[in-house]
Order: C-alpha cells, then structure tokens, then sequence
C-alpha cells in the first residue's frame, strides 16, 4: 500500500512535507554570476548547495490562478522538475512545479520575501515515480500565452540531481514527503522569464501532464 496517497497515479499531487530549492544549480547562471561571487559578504563562490524554502501558503495547482501583488508589474517564471521523498530519505516520485518569484537581484539574502508569496508555486497534478524519469535528462518547456520562451535541460546542471542529493545530506535530513526542486534555469541574459497579469503560463516535459497557471491580480 502507498502509504502517501497523493503519489497515487489516480490522484491529483499535493506536498505533503516542507519544500526546499536550490538555486545557482544551472550551470549557464553560475557562469553568469562567477564574477560576482568574490565579492562581500561571502568573498568566495559556494561550496554547498544554495537552499531556499516554499511555504504551505505558496502551493497553487495546476489549472489555479496565481495572484501578481498589485506592487508588481511581473513575476519572475522559475520552472523546476522536484524530487518527493519517500520514508528512507530518497526520491520516490517526480512533479513538475513552477516557482514564482518577485524578480530580485541578490541570492545572498533569504529569499522569503520574494518567494513565499501567497500561491507562489504551481503544482504539477500527477507525480511520476522515480523510476520512470530519467532525471538528469529531463527537458522542460516553458510556454507564455502559447509562445516558448524557454527549455530546461537538467542535463547542464551544477549538481546532477544524485550529487545535489548527496550533499544537502550532508547537513540535514529529508522527511517523508519532502519535496526537493532540483533548480530553474535562467536565460542567456541572467533573467528569468517573466509573466504579467493576463498571462497564461504552460510548463510541460515528456511524460509529465502541462502544469498550467493563469496569472491574475493580487489582493492589495
């Protein structure tokens, strides 16, 4: 029996335990931020894995609209393939997710403020059991208003996804039904692709059913 419902092939996905992100872990946006890396307040590039958090607050799925804070003109489009954990600590099934952000220029101060946004993740429906994806060779697309704008390719990543593993274990470790995003790529500028109010935004990789969210107005 599955003792998590919610990995059941029948059942829309929903997380169950805490969800954490890595950033920096595309190799095309560490060679864009290398330069900067020596400077204050780290004075060096990072030796472990770079983590940030999505609260229970930000989970929207698929087909949910995603609300824009009326402060903001755009959010930034963080496309991720995502790990669950299963009871020993490893991966049991994928998800494709969407974390949304307030664009923000440094990844040297706790992200909160512009991740945790209210309904600042979109939630794949379906998870794949681990053992039908090929994680390190996923491609995602990313498509705005039916337009791409992006691909993902886990295979130029930092950390192959067994490596990012391993080293966030060795500091701290995973629950049953954590949720682990393997890292979003940015473009060949360093930004991420960006949707405004009105947007309709499309994630999809083979295998996985197209994670969709409309982009609307934000409470004030």
């Amino acid at each position: 029996m599955n003792p998590n419902p919610s990995l059941n092939s029948d059942v829309r996905y929903w997380p169950q335990g805490t969800v954490y992100g890595a950033l920096l872990n595309f190799q095309q946006e560490w060679n864009l931020r290398a330069p900067q890396m020596p400077e204050a307040p780290h004075k060096g590039a990072p030796k472990a894995p770079v983590l940030f958090i999505k609260t229970a607050n930000t989970f929207t799925p698929t087909g949910g609209s995603i609300g824009v804070p009326p402060s903001v003109a755009e959010v930034d489009i963080g496309a991720n393939l995502a790990w669950v954990m299963g009871a020993d600590a490893k991966p049991v099934a994928c998800v494709l997710v969407n974390d949304v952000s307030i664009p923000h220029e440094s990844y040297y101060r706790p992200p909160v403020k512009f991740k945790c946004v209210d309904g600042f993740l979109g939630v794949g429906a379906k998870a794949r059991g681990i053992e039908q994806v090929n994680t390190d060779a996923v491609v995602m697309i990313v498509k705005v208003n039916g337009k791409e704008v992006q691909r993902v390719n886990y295979a130029d990543t930092v950390r192959k996804s067994q490596t990012l593993l391993s080293d966030i274990s060795e500091f701290m470790t995973f629950q049953e039904g954590d949720v682990l995003l393997l890292g979003s790529d940015c473009l060949p500028d360093g930004k991420r692709p960006r949707a405004k109010v009105g947007d309709v935004v499309e994630i999809s990789a083979d295998g996985f059913d197209t994670l969709v969210n409309t982009f609307v107005g934000g409470a004030a």
